[in-house]
């Protein structure tokens, strides 16, 4: 068996030419894609009457419409037809959606999640096991971030399908309340001690002030309890590192005594 060099040569040339021309295609695609989405997120934060939810959701839209055209005119750089291909796919459409099921599931979640809008941009939330602030919703994951700045992506699918607690759906403040026996000697510069420490945290809502109550629960001569409670108002999402904190400082005041 014979090879012709040339007819080699030129194939080689002619399907490098292709992978060089679909590299530049799909980097201008990607280009292309990135740049509709700006500009659909510019047109729709015209006059700030879209929620940025929203916004979110529908500029993400183009930019996968875009990388899937883009897509098949690389396939058809090196021959494949797309009549042919959508006949294969065809051929095996229980495979392929089986296989997408997760994929298509997680896309009709971020659809329903957009129509009804159980959170939007900035809300602490709490769902699928995590807690964070809503970062963005686009068309396969939300995106939240955790109090430590942790990234955390959810499959929109997760989302829905679990119970969501929203701690920003409503306005209003937390209560932090802190119930803890001391010896009644030392109640009264405990109580001063921790409402010191309280005015001072800026998460406590400046139009109401902190509160410790003392009640006697021991009357015991030889060794009275007084029961104190530590009350303040806060943001719902700042309740329970406001509460460890006094915990905390009790715990070492109490050490102390």
């Amino acid at each position: 068996m014979t090879i012709n060099f040339e007819t080699l040569k030129a194939s080689l040339v002619l399907y490098g030419l292709n992978v060089v021309y679909a590299i530049l295609l799909l980097a201008i695609g990607w280009y292309l894609s990135g740049a509709m989405q700006r500009f659909v997120t510019r047109v729709l934060n015209v006059g700030h009457r879209v929620d940025p939810l929203v916004t979110l959701f529908v500029a993400s839209v183009p930019r996968y419409g875009v990388l899937a055209i883009v897509g098949i005119a690389a396939l058809r750089l090196f021959g494949i037809q797309t009549a042919s291909l959508v006949a294969v796919l065809g051929a095996t459409s229980l495979a392929i959606g089986l296989a997408l099921q997760g994929t298509l599931s997680n896309l009709a979640a971020g659809v329903m999640l957009l129509l009804f809008r159980p959170f939007h941009i900035g809300d602490d939330v709490e769902v699928g096991g995590k807690t964070g602030k809503v970062r963005s919703l686009s068309l396969f994951m939300t995106e939240l971030v955790a109090a430590d700045n942790t990234q955390i992506l959810l499959p929109n699918g997760q989302v829905w399908g679990a119970a969501i607690i929203n701690h920003s759906a409503y306005p209003g403040t937390g209560e932090v309340k802190v119930t803890f026996p001391v010896r009644a000697g030392s109640a009264n510069a405990l109580a001063d001690q921790i409402l010191k420490e309280l005015r001072e945290d800026p998460r406590i809502e400046e139009r109401t002030a902190p509160s410790v109550v003392s009640k006697v629960i021991a009357a015991d001569p030889a060794a009275p309890l007084v029961e104190l409670t530590v009350s303040a108002k806060v943001k719902p999402s700042d309740a329970d590192a406001v509460k460890q904190r006094v915990l905390d400082h009790a715990s070492a005041l109490l050490a102390a005594v």
